[in-house]
C-alpha cells in the first residue's frame, strides 16, 4: 500500500486531492497536513511513499518543506503544487530535487500520471538501495596484508575520478571485487554497473553484445537491440577477461574510448555514450601484443591505472581473516550455526598451495563447514581439504 501525504493550506484542495487519489486506487492511503510545519512533523514521525506539497503556505512555504524533506528522508519523491504565477518557483523546486509539479486546479490525468510515475521512481530508488547493500556485502574486500592495503589505497585515490583502470591477476583472486569497489566509491555509483565476461561470449557475438545491433544485421537479428555500452550509460562498464576479446571488437572499444561514441552492428548511426571503462584480465597483455593478439593502442588507453591483484599464496597472512569471513557467509547462507576453526586448522590452511586462490579457499571452507564437526580441526583440514 502506497502512503501519500498532501501538504496544502486550502482545505477544499486537500479534500479534492484526497478524493481523487482514494477513488483512483484503493491501495493509496492518503493523509493530510494543513501547512508545511505540520507536514514536516508528520514526515519525521511516519514513513511516506510520496508527498504532494503546495508552494505558497503560511508558517513554512513549499520550498522550505522540500529542503527539509531532502535532509530528513531524501528518498521520498516530492511533487509540488503550483498556483497561478508560481511556475518559476515550481521549476526552481525541481532544480532543488522535486520530482515534478502540477498546476492548480489539478488536471486529473496529469495528476494521476505524475503520482504513478513518482511512486514507481520511489520503488526503484528503494530497490536500488537494497541491491547496493546486497552488492556491497557480496563484494567486500577482505584482508589486511600490505598487498591488499595498497590496493585499497589506490582505489580511494582513483575511484572518484573517471580514469580508466586495468586490473590484472590470476583467476580467482578477486579482480571483480576491485572493479565493484571502484564503481561503488565513484561519482557514478548511482548509475549502472554493467559486467561483460568477454571470455564467455563467442567471438562472432561479442560486438553485438557490447554495441547492440539493428534489425536484419545478421540472421537472428529480428529486432533492434541495445548493447552493454548503452546500458552502462552514465555508469561503469566492466570488461572482464578483456584479453579474450576479438581484434575487431577491440577496434570498436578503442573508438568508444577515443570518441565516446558507439555504433550498433549493421548501422552507421553514431550513439553518444558516457561510460567509465574498467577492464580485467588474467593474461599478460604485453605478451599478447607481441603475438599480435591484442592491440597496443587499446592497452595504453585502458591501462591509465594498473592494479595488480596478488595471488593468495602471496598474502597468506590474510587466510585466517578470509576463513572467518567465509565462515560467516556460508553458515548464514546454509542456515546453520557458525563453526569454530582451531588455530592448528588455520595454520595448516595457511600452508596450502592455493592455485585456485580466493575462489578455491571459499569452496574449501564451505566443504569443511558442511563435512566437519562443530569445531573444525587440523584433522578435518587434512581429511576434507586435501587435494589428493
Amino acid at each position: 500500500m502506497a502512503k501519500i501525504l498532501i501538504i496544502e493550506d486550502e482545505p477544499a484542495i486537500r479534500r479534492v486531492l484526497t478524493k481523487i487519489l482514494s477513488e483512483e486506487n484503493s491501495n493509496y492511503l492518503v493523509e493530510e497536513a494543513e501547512d508545511g510545519l505540520a507536514g514536516t512533523e508528520k514526515i519525521k514521525e511516519e514513513d511516506f511513499d510520496l508527498v504532494l506539497c503546495d508552494i505558497k503556505m503560511p508558517k513554512m512555504d513549499g520550498i522550505e518543506v522540500l529542503e527539509a524533506i531532502k535532509k530528513i528522508k531524501p528518498e521520498i519523491p516530492v511533487v509540488m503544487i503550483s498556483g497561478h504565477g508560481e511556475l518559476d518557483t515550481a521549476v526552481n523546486a525541481m532544480r532543488l530535487g522535486a520530482f515534478d509539479y502540477i498546476s492548480k486546479p489539478p488536471d486529473l490525468n496529469r495528476l494521476l500520471n505524475t503520482v504513478r510515475n513518482a511512486l514507481d521512481r520511489k520503488e526503484l530508488v528503494v530497490e536500488n538501495s537494497r541491491l547496493k547493500k546486497k552488492i556491497g556485502k557480496n563484494y567486500e574486500m577482505v584482508g589486511n596484508s600490505p598487498e591488499i592495503s595498497r590496493i585499497k589505497e589506490i582505489i580511494e585515490k582513483v575511484a572518484p575520478t573517471d580514469a580508466r583502470v586495468l586490473i590484472t591477476g590470476p583467476n580467482g583472486t578477486g579482480k571483480e571485487l576491485v572493479a565493484h569497489w571502484l564503481h561503488q566509491k565513484s561519482q557514478r555509483s548511482s548509475g549502472p554497473m554493467v559486467e561483460v565476461n568477454c571470455a564467455a561470449i563467442p567471438s562472432e557475438l561479442i560486438e553485438s553484445e557490447l554495441f547492440g545491433h539493428v534489425k536484419g544485421a545478421f540472421t537472428s537479428a529480428n529486432k533492434d537491440r541495445a548493447g552493454k555500452f548503452e546500458a552502462a550509460n552514465g555508469g561503469t562498464i566492466f570488461l572482464d577477461e578483456i584479453g579474450d576479446m576479438s581484434l575487431s571488437a577491440q577496434a570498436k572499444v578503442l573508438r568508444a574510448l577515443q570518441e565516446n561514441k558507439i555504433s550498433r552492428v549493421g548501422s552507421d548511426k553514431d550513439i553518444k555514450v558516457d561510460v567509465r571503462v574498467i577492464a580485467a584480465t588474467n593474461k599478460d597483455l604485453k605478451k599478447e601484443i607481441e603475438d599480435k593478439k591484442f592491440r597496443e593502442d587499446l592497452f595504453h588507453r585502458l591501462a591509465v591505472i594498473l592494479i595488480q591483484v596478488p595471488a593468495l599464496n602471496d598474502r597468506r597472512e590474510d587466510i585466517p581473516v578470509l576463513v572467518n569471513f567465509f565462515n560467516d557467509k556460508v553458515t548464514e547462507e546454509q542456515g546453520i550455526n557458525k563453526k569454530e576453526f582451531t588455530p592448528q586448522a588455520l595454520e595448516l590452511l595457511k600452508q596450502y598451495d592455493w592455485t585456485g586462490n580466493i575462489r578455491e579457499l571459499r569452496n574449501v571452507v564451505e566443504r569443511l563447514i558442511i563435512l566437519g564437526g562443530n569445531q573444525v580441526t587440523e584433522d578435518d583440514v587434512k581429511l576434507f581439504a586435501s587435494k589428493q
